[in-house]
């Protein structure tokens, strides 16, 4: 058994300039864990394979092609390839997000 914590991880270098920790990498997925402070976002970007958000805790504003919703804690939203998209955290509160891609992308996602 293998087991990851969250706070053992370092927070990756990426594009968005927030708090991503990797919890799982292998060639069939990825899954890092997301934190937005209030007032922060992602930049909106191009993944070339499936993701899906489930939040954890806050209430993030997913953001897919031309949709916009506000997400509660226990929430599965799914975002098809290929799809502009992004997160913001309008609230006041922390929001936390595990993102997971499948499969793990080979070719890197496009920053708008």
């Amino acid at each position: 058994m293998k087991i990851t914590k969250y706070q053992d991880q370092e927070i990756k270098e990426t594009p968005h300039k927030i708090d991503v920790r990797e919890m799982y990498n292998k060639a069939t997925a990825q899954a890092v864990l997301m934190t937005l402070k209030p007032g922060e976002s992602l930049n909106p970007h191009k993944t070339p394979v499936d993701v899906f958000f489930f939040i954890v805790e806050g209430t993030p504003t997913i953001h897919i092609g031309d949709e916009s919703e506000v997400c509660e804690a226990d929430t599965l939203v799914e975002s098809p390839a290929d799809i502009v998209h992004y997160l913001s955290n309008d609230s006041n509160s922390l929001a936390r997000i595990l993102v997971v891609k499948a499969p793990r992308p080979i070719s890197l996602t496009k920053v708008l």
